[in-house]
């Protein structure tokens, strides 16, 4: 794939390619829904956070419900599959803003990613790292690098040898080393995360 010929040229980051399966961005259309189960996982394991949109998809007869459909559903009834209550009200500010203002995903592909940013984060609940993934893995973004993930900070320390103790300067340094990926920096993202998986299962 394309992607891998240009991230090979940083070496630490092509032993780490050349070890795992190539990755293939998908684009989904219901972005409304991609965000809301954005929002359903965050701090939870995938297993988890699995179960909890499963429990969220059978409500609606285990189909994607419209957002009006979320609104209608009962607060109760959205804190009954798992949910806390700040997560039942920004998943309602999600679908209110779809109804408001629109996230059709061809209306989004005409933004850059920084447009795209700063028209989501407005609604209440969603950061920009939530944005960040809704670019990589629902837009199919390519060029998107997620500077304040945890699991992207915690791989650039142990594969680039980077100083911890600074989050200002760590960040700067990563942005700095990122900025070689470009144009492929999401694929880039993908890989460190697998390389992190797969070296904390090994340690486990």
């Amino acid at each position: 794939m394309a992607y891998q010929a240009h991230l090979y040229k940083d070496k630490k980051l092509k032993r780490l390619i050349e070890n795992s399966e190539p990755h293939h961005l998908k684009k989904r259309k219901n972005l409304c829904i991609y965000l809301c189960a954005s929002i359903m996982s965050q701090q939870l394991s995938t297993k988890v956070a699995d179960i909890i949109y499963k429990r969220f998809i059978t409500l609606y007869a285990g189909k994607e419900p419209t957002p009006q459909q979320i609104l209608a559903t009962p607060s109760e009834t959205l804190r009954g599959i798992g949910l806390s209550n700040n997560k039942v009200s920004y998943i309602k500010n999600v679908a209110q803003f779809e109804i408001d203002f629109g996230m059709d995903a061809k209306k989004l592909a005409r933004m850059s990613n920084e447009e795209v940013i700063d028209y989501l984060i407005v609604i209440k609940g969603v950061g920009r790292w939530t944005v960040e993934m809704l670019l990589m893995f629902a837009l199919g973004r390519e060029d998107v690098f997620a500077v304040d993930d945890l699991g992207i900070q915690n791989a650039m320390i142990s594969l680039y040898k980077i100083d911890k103790s600074d989050k200002k300067k760590l960040k700067e340094e990563m942005l700095r080393l990122s900025a070689k990926w470009s144009p492929y920096r999401t694929y880039a993202c993908v890989h460190l995360w697998r390389w992190k998986d797969n070296a904390t299962a090994v340690k486990k």
